[in-house]
């Protein structure tokens, strides 16, 4: 019996994929839910399993862009398992090539290049036009005789742009994957549909390192993860969304949506590129709760397992830039989302506390926003909102009992 297998629907609005890479070739005998190959949809990077066990004829090349619902491959369900051959493929008897012996009392016929004084030289028409060209005839190969450089090789001769290293000038060309050139689209699509601006400021992150070195460690044995800074500008961000609505709204139409509930979307970096999943109704979690959805959605990204509805939806968008070194940015808001915090590395610098400079560790935080909902006095009053959680977190993140909301 011949199984026709046809793309799954990934998530709903997808309607084709991009095969990225067969994992199996061509008359290969696959076992069922075996991965059989890798296909980008404009959300993420799936696997897509073998439906039966049989051989398997491939319908469609790496990089092709197939509908929803379109047949992949076909395979043959009658035919029996190959033995020896763990994935089926066919083995080849290699053939050896014999190397034609050299004929007796004939030497090899060895090539050898003639040099003169001609060599590099031009001919004085040459010389002329390599002058108003400002080219040094040293740089240009002739092909007359014995290497002389005509005038067809003078009149052909690109200057150089710039002085001749010797190095290795190659450059490669490879197609996008379907996620990335979503990525890009979206990207531009929010800098011309959005009237984006960004605001700064700065975080004294000595309360939370102050707070981490005295409870990480029974943090992490009681829960099994680690207290990091995700829960923190996680329960901030909440707290200010509740406080700003106007944040956690976005414009439909000439409508504008907003929210009673906070789904953060989380920037991390898979192997196929930048990711947003969605830790869901962080308003209901504790530290523990979001420290634990940050490491299970980030271990589905970087394993390539993360689902579409994973990361569909949002309200708004935390992107950590810190972690790969950045000190300050313009984070790019996420659509149809109106906002996005952009965290950073953390430096020792100099500040003043009570009239006297003190080395403190400094983050520095940036906020974009739709400017067309929300006012300049909403964006600055939300990362505001965010810096005070941030620097005085017992109080207002914690009810002033930091070890109940860590034990939770």
């Amino acid at each position: 019996m011949i199984l026709e297998m046809k793309v799954p629907s990934p998530g709903e609005s997808i309607t084709e994929v991009e095969i990225a890479e067969w994992l199996v070739e061509d008359g290969d005998y696959v076992e069922k839910d075996q991965a059989i190959a890798e296909v980008d949809s404009d959300k993420a990077t799936l696997e897509l399993p073998a439906e039966a066990s049989g051989t398997i004829t491939l319908k469609a090349e790496e990089g092709d862009a197939v509908a929803v619902g379109e047949v992949v491959c076909l395979i043959d369900t009658s035919a029996s398992k190959p033995e020896g051959d763990g994935n089926g493929a066919p083995t080849e008897e290699k053939k050896t090539e014999e190397t034609p012996k050299k004929e007796e009392g004939k030497p090899a016929a060895v090539t050898q290049e003639t040099k003169t004084y001609a060599t590099g030289t031009a001919s004085p028409a040459a010389k002329k036009i390599l002058a108003e060209k400002g080219i040094d005839a040293s740089t240009v190969q002739g092909t007359g005789k014995d290497g002389r450089i005509t005038k067809d090789d003078a009149v052909n001769a690109v200057p150089s742009m710039g002085t001749p290293t010797g190095g290795n000038r190659s450059s490669s060309r490879t197609k996008m994957s379907l996620l990335r050139r979503k990525v890009a689209e979206r990207l531009v699509e929010a800098k011309n549909t959005t009237a984006m601006l960004t605001t700064f400021n700065e975080v004294d992150m000595t309360p939370i390192f102050d707070l981490r070195k005295q409870y990480k460690e029974d943090f992490k044995a009681k829960h099994g993860v680690s207290l990091g800074f995700m829960s923190f500008f996680s329960l901030a961000v909440v707290r200010a969304l509740k406080m700003y609505p106007a944040v956690n709204s976005m414009i439909d139409g000439k409508e504008m949506i907003s929210y009673d509930f906070c789904d953060i979307s989380i920037a991390v970096s898979g192997p196929k590129g930048l990711m947003v999943p969605v830790i869901r109704n962080a308003e209901n979690l504790t530290f523990r709760g979001v420290e634990s959805e940050v490491k299970r959605l980030a271990i589905r990204a970087r394993d390539g397992q993360i689902t579409v509805d994973e990361m569909t939806g949002g309200t708004f968008t935390i992107s950590n830039g810190g972690v790969f070194g950045s000190m300050l940015s313009t984070p790019i808001i996420n659509p149809p989302q109106s906002g996005i915090l952009g965290m950073h590395n953390i430096v020792e610098r100099p500040v003043a506390v009570n009239g006297k400079v003190e080395i403190r560790p400094i983050m520095y935080v940036a906020l974009s926003y739709d400017h067309r909902i929300i006012d300049g006095k909403e964006s600055v009053g939300f990362l505001v909102a965010v810096k005070e959680a941030l620097e005085n977190p017992i109080e207002l993140l914690m009810d002033n009992d930091p070890k109940k909301a860590l034990e939770m």
